[in-house]
């Protein structure tokens, strides 16, 4: 039987690193199929190819289709699915990518789990927010209200920057249209940045659920990790599209700010800030290593996996009667 079309599953040390990626592309009313290694969207005006090896996460807007072929080499590339409202400001679901280590998740269960640890990663969180201050002292209230100063002052600055007012953060997620202009491009801003997060945090392995400032939502890791570059990003682009009042204003802010993640970095920060939080002592793993698959043991902690083990245990005595 012939070997199906299109390209070899790579090895994981083939793939590039999400580092290495571009951010995010929004795609809507459009059909997705693959060429190869290259994911083709095809809508009314024509065909353009994407190279799966080089982009993080698609957002999936309305009137999208996704074939077989598509979601296969996406899962065998890594790139990230996340399926969106209209504007990408509503998220509904997301495809996993192609994950090798549980190394992270076990450490971020582990420091979730524990209250003085969890504590740590808080601080370290706010940390980098406050970069220069010693934060280590501070109760998580005093951390939160220095939080709420911060944000705060970045709305007011960038309300006086654009000649924007502002009134507060008011918004209904199921109409879009409701909020005034800066409120519009907040919402469609933070979407994005949700995603390429989300993305990010399960490339590395790691569970959108178990958040540490945030709790109880499917995505508090998501909204911890975004939250750390919301304000430098989506809060001033978004007085910035408000001012100018474009014909589109979610699609100019997606652009706006897919530039924006590019020019700060702040792909290949989050994946430096994620593993610092998560494993400040440990150096980024090798990617050249195998895959690691073990048995836990509640003595030894790990025992290899494919082995059998029938005969190193005597069976248990049988008792007469």
């Amino acid at each position: 039987m012939p070997a199906p079309p299109g390209l070899k599953r790579p090895d994981l040390q083939a793939l590039p690193q999400v580092r290495d990626r571009m951010t995010f592309l929004y795609l809507e009313h459009c059909t997705l199929g693959r060429q190869d290694g290259a994911i083709t969207v095809t809508d009314e005006r024509g065909i353009i190819h994407i190279p799966a090896a080089a982009v993080t996460v698609l957002l999936l807007g309305p009137g999208t289709r996704v074939t077989h072929r598509a979601m296969e080499l996406m899962g065998d590339a890594g790139v990230g699915a996340v399926w969106v409202g209209e504007h990408g400001v509503r998220y509904y679901a997301h495809g996993r990518p192609l994950t090798a280590r549980a190394n992270l998740l076990i450490r971020q269960a582990a420091l979730v789990s524990n209250v003085r640890r969890r504590i740590e990663v808080v601080r370290r969180m706010y940390g980098l927010r406050f970069p220069g201050e010693d934060v280590s002292r501070l109760t998580l209230q005093q951390l939160r209200g220095r939080e709420g100063a911060r944000v705060r002052q970045a709305y007011r600055a960038a309300s006086r920057a654009t000649g924007v007012p502002w009134a507060g953060r008011d918004y209904d997620p199921d109409d879009f249209a409701a909020g005034d202009p800066v409120n519009q491009a907040l919402s469609a801003g933070c979407a994005c940045l949700y995603g390429l997060a989300h993305a990010v945090i399960v490339a590395l392995g790691c569970a959108p659920g178990l958040g540490f400032v945030h709790a109880g939502h499917a995505r508090a890791f998501v909204y911890d990790i975004a939250d750390l570059y919301k304000a430098e990003t989506v809060i001033p682009i978004a007085f910035q599209i408000a001012a100018e009042e474009p014909a589109d204003l979610p699609a100019e802010t997606r652009r706006r700010l897919r530039d924006a993640l590019v020019r700060h970095h702040i792909l290949e920060r989050m994946v430096r800030d994620i593993r610092w939080l998560l494993a400040p002592d440990k150096p980024p793993p090798d990617d050249a290593e195998p895959e690691t698959l073990y048995l836990w043991d509640d003595t030894l902690g790990a025992v290899p996996n494919a082995t059998n083990y029938a005969h190193t245990e005597p069976p248990p005595s049988s008792s007469s009667s």
